[in-house]
């Protein structure tokens, strides 16, 4: 049974410190219709094991007693739900976000283990793009990295310095979907365009070169920025206004950044603003909750121990 909706992250604190009732929560979201699954074979006929909080599957097989982390972003860690729920309540509402070292003083665990903890919660942000975009679209680029005033001197005299390149599609007054991307050339953004908007849609840009030939789908329009910012319904304000909350919470709260990492952070950003409106506290949490399942991620896969093979990467400081 799920709780009446709670208001402040006090409440989220004092409900979920008893394990009976993130049990119940997480059980109801994860099993809607009651009916409690195995993981391992599929089975309904399971028994519930009240003093371990854990079920059993009737069929005898590996693995037959799971709790509710099994095949959740919560598998396999050994902190308490008492933990995790508030950690995931602080990240999904923080406009700015929390980083890695408020974590670990407010929760008392290891800088390390909030650092891994939030990267986890970021993976259930990560939800399903139904469908592709229509109506009044603005298309915008923006670079993520430190400025060369900045750099050390011998990487601005050789201009060494690299920022990484994030594309991001926004529909005005509904979602915005962003990427990182490899370079800023046609071959790279239109077909970004064309797989996030539909055909026939009013597409907004700036004067980059990149972008023309959308015409040919789209009803095209150009804000010349050398110009104006703003012409009736021609503009990117909108993108301008995430890209000011993304480089705000990458300024501000977290300071450094990987380009491994980069797209993680944000999924976070785009998770809080295409959920601002008609949601609170609650229901953004609630949200992100639902979206635990199926999405496991190891250390090792983290780090880039199994995923890609380990690279020299660059730091993005602010």
């Amino acid at each position: 049974m799920e709780p009446k909706p709670l208001v402040t992250l006090q409440d989220a604190i004092l409900y979920f410190a008893n394990p009976e009732n993130c049990l119940n929560y997480l059980a109801a979201k994860r099993w809607p219709d009651g009916k409690v699954t195995c993981p391992t074979c599929g089975s309904q006929s399971v028994s519930f094991l009240k003093n371990q909080l854990r079920w059993q599957c009737a069929s005898h097989h590996p693995k037959r007693q799971f709790s509710i982390k099994i095949g959740t972003i919560f598998e396999d860690s050994p902190l308490g739900l008492d933990k995790w729920l508030p950690a995931m309540w602080l990240l999904t509402n923080a406009k700015n976000g929390i980083s890695s070292w408020e974590l670990h003083r407010a929760l008392g665990v290891s800088q390390k283990t909030a650092w891994f903890m939030l990267h986890r919660i970021r993976q259930a942000h990560q939800g399903k793009q139904g469908g592709k975009l229509a109506g009044h679209i603005e298309v915008d680029e923006t670079f993520i990295g430190g400025k060369a005033r900045n750099m050390h001197a011998s990487k601005r005299k050789n201009n060494s310095f690299e920022k990484a390149v994030v594309v991001g599609v926004l529909k005005r007054g509904g979602q915005v979907r962003a990427t990182v991307v490899d370079n800023r050339e046609k071959e790279t953004l239109q077909p970004i365009v064309e797989k996030h908007v539909r055909k026939g849609s009013n597409v907004y840009t700036d004067e980059l070169l990149s972008y023309w030939g959308l015409s040919e789908n789209f009803a095209h329009q150009v804000i010349n920025h050398a110009e104006a910012y703003v012409d009736g319904q021609v503009h990117t304000n909108g993108l301008e206004n995430f890209w000011s909350l993304l480089k705000r919470s990458l300024k501000g709260t977290y300071v450094a950044v990987e380009p491994f990492h980069l797209f993680r952070y944000i999924d976070e950003q785009a998770f809080r603003y295409n959920n601002r409106k008609d949601m609170n506290d609650w229901d953004r949490f609630d949200l992100a909750v639902s979206q635990i399942v199926g999405k496991r991620l190891m250390y090792k896969d983290l780090i880039g121990k199994t995923s890609q093979p380990e690279t020299e990467t660059m730091d993005l400081p602010f």
